[in-house]
């Protein structure tokens, strides 16, 4: 179960099929929905929306395992029936563009398009658990009842003065949860809501259900999780209806990205859960969800990757899928274009669990062997690749030059020839009428200098001196260069400049982060020591018998213990409980 981004979060979309975990399904930075096979480890199938650059894909979500009756299939056992039971076969995708894509993966192609249900972009969409009907929650306030049958809209309606950026369905189909700027439970027959909860001041990004129990026992709970939030809340749906706070958490280490749980059916059973979070750390847990608690749970355990280099570099997790078993995960890391997939077993009594993995971090591309030259007309027109809006390569004298004719063809210049030309440029006296680099040029060799971090290609841009050339430089530059721009140190020699790296300021800087970390997380505590101190001074000032406050030496030293409140005065050699103060000592400052 993935937690849905919305618009409030920039998660890409990641999640494994459902109990087998036959198929991860991700859409990229590339727009492109890909499947891929966790036995092989092979790319399955690839989709690309025809709109894919105007409808990016935001959310996705596999619908309910059923038989696929597609395929041409011979008479099968009985034990093969259930097999075939267990396939996953269709994902929903939601895009930005307000339509609801359905993909078959038995077909290999769409099946079906959901649209003129939303104004706005799908943040969640989420499957009805029995019926053929699915649920989809969108930019424009508002929450469509698909029906899959028809593939038209079956019912729709408001559900919040804001975005819908989460959906889940109850395990019996009765309920639907739905997040905007607060958490409402609506009943799916009247669609009236039946609850509401608050309890995060960010957008909610995940909601599922822990738990299978019917509501009238008291006994149904879920979990929400926020943008910006290290803390997993957990909602018990009560009778009474006094169920306005979360009354269970779960320490992060970062906002969750991805979630999956084995639901508890008893309160005898156990709750699972894995949580994949920002910062690309795993978290495990394990509870009995039978009533509140008031501390925050740690994780039982916490699994990091990192790879096999000198310097490690950590390798973030992009989902995770539990069985059975606590111990054995189905992990997917790495990056979105090519995830890895591994079946890992975890012990569990170790609070943090390192694994190390030699991942290649370097996409391959095969070319062909063959090459086809396409042929090209004089009415066609051919696209170069650089920044946009940039003309001709080389701005030449045009005087005593005759006319061009058209339709012939235009050389491009190589980077050797632009970087000549950079030369010629700036050395001085050149002649007039030569053969002069236009600005944007410089910013697409800059590009292309960042990208392939060529020292001397860089080089030969930073030696120009001309501030016009500069500023047109910056500003045609596109915004994803920027960073490896920064990342860039200059130093000059004379009339050479030579680049030199940043340093990793991540492994000198780390013992003052911890330190502000700690001194953070104390913070609290001692505000807490601060509040009760002063209670005591304060009943110790009011008393009539004893000495006040001002009386006491300034040096004395106060010190809380919890459990068992002591004040020592280290002036006044005496120690004195706060149960005898209270009792035998002291008056109440009322009497």
């Amino acid at each position: 179960m993935a937690a849905d981004g919305g618009s409030a979060s920039v998660q890409l979309p990641c999640v494994f099929s459902p109990k087998t975990q036959q198929y991860l399904a991700l859409c990229a930075q590339d727009g492109k929905l890909r499947i891929w096979n966790t036995d092989s480890k092979t790319l399955h199938q690839e989709y690309v929306p025809s709109a894919h650059l105007s409808a990016t894909c935001i959310c996705i979500s596999w619908g309910p395992c059923r038989t696929l009756k597609e395929r041409p299939q011979r008479k099968k056992r009985k034990s093969e029936a259930a097999q075939v039971e267990e396939s996953a076969d269709l994902l929903a995708m939601g895009t930005a563009a307000g339509t609801v894509l359905i993909y078959s993966t038995t077909k290999g192609a769409l099946h079906c398009t959901l649209d003129g249900g939303h104004s706005g972009g799908v943040n969640c969409v989420q499957w009805h658990p029995e019926d053929s009907l699915l649920y989809s929650g969108s930019d424009d306030t508002n929450i469509v009842e698909w029906d899959l049958q028809t593939g038209k809209t079956k019912s729709k309606w408001k559900a919040d003065r804001g975005a819908v950026t989460s959906l889940c369905v109850s395990p019996d189909g009765k309920l639907l949860l739905s997040a905007g700027q607060t958490i409402k439970m609506w009943d799916l027959d009247t669609k009236e809501v039946y609850r509401k909860f608050t309890g995060h001041s960010t957008a909610v990004t995940t909601l599922c259900f822990a738990t299978t129990r019917p509501p009238d026992s008291n006994g149904l709970y879920f979990l929400s999780g926020a943008a910006h939030d290290r803390l997993l809340s957990v909602w018990q749906v009560r009778e009474d209806g006094k169920d306005k706070n979360s009354v269970v958490s779960f320490a992060l280490s970062d906002e969750p990205q991805h979630i999956d749980l084995i639901a508890s059916k008893s309160r005898e059973e156990v709750m699972k859960l894995a949580v994949v979070c920002k910062d690309g750390q795993l978290h495990l847990f394990e509870h009995f969800l039978n009533g509140p608690c008031k501390k925050p749970l740690q994780p039982l355990c916490t699994v990091q990757m990192s790879d096999t280099k000198d310097t490690p570099m950590p390798i973030p997790l992009l989902a995770a899928a539990l069985r059975t078993d606590m111990q054995t995960l189905m992990l997917a890391y790495g990056n979105h274009l090519q995830p890895v997939m591994e079946k890992v077993e975890i012990d569990t009594a170790e609070r943090c669990v390192c694994l190390t993995r030699d991942v290649q971090t370097s996409l391959s591309i095969s070319m062909a062997t063959t090459v086809k030259t396409p042929i090209v007309n004089a009415k066609s027109k051919v696209l170069v690749p650089g920044l946009p809006g940039h003309q001709a390569p080389v701005k030449g004298a045009t005087q005593g030059q005759e006319k061009r004719k058209t339709g012939t063809d235009t050389k491009e210049m190589t980077i050797a020839e632009r970087l000549g030309e950079i030369e010629l440029s700036t050395k001085k006296g050149a002649l007039k009428g030569t053969a002069s680099l236009q600005t944007d040029h410089f910013a697409v060799l800059l590009v292309q200098g960042l990208e392939s971090n060529d020292a001397h290609i860089l080089n030969k841009v930073f030696q120009t001196h001309k501030d016009m050339i500069i500023k047109k430089t910056v500003a045609q530059l596109p915004l994803p260069a920027v960073l490896p721009l920064l990342e860039k140190v200059t130093l000059r020699v004379g009339n050479c400049l030579y680049i030199q790296q940043l340093p990793d300021l991540v492994n000198q800087l780390g013992l003052l982060y911890h330190t502000i970390e700690s001194r953070v997380k104390m913070f609290h505590k001692l505000t807490k020591l601060h509040g009760k101190l002063y209670l005591l001074m304060s009943q110790v000032a009011a008393s009539d018998r004893k000495p006040t406050v001002t009386t006491v030496d300034r040096e004395a030293k106060l010190v809380y213990e919890e459990g068992e409140s002591t004040l020592i005065c280290n002036s006044a050699d005496f120690l004195l409980t706060w149960s005898e103060y209270q009792d035998n000592e002291v008056t109440s400052p009322t009497e």
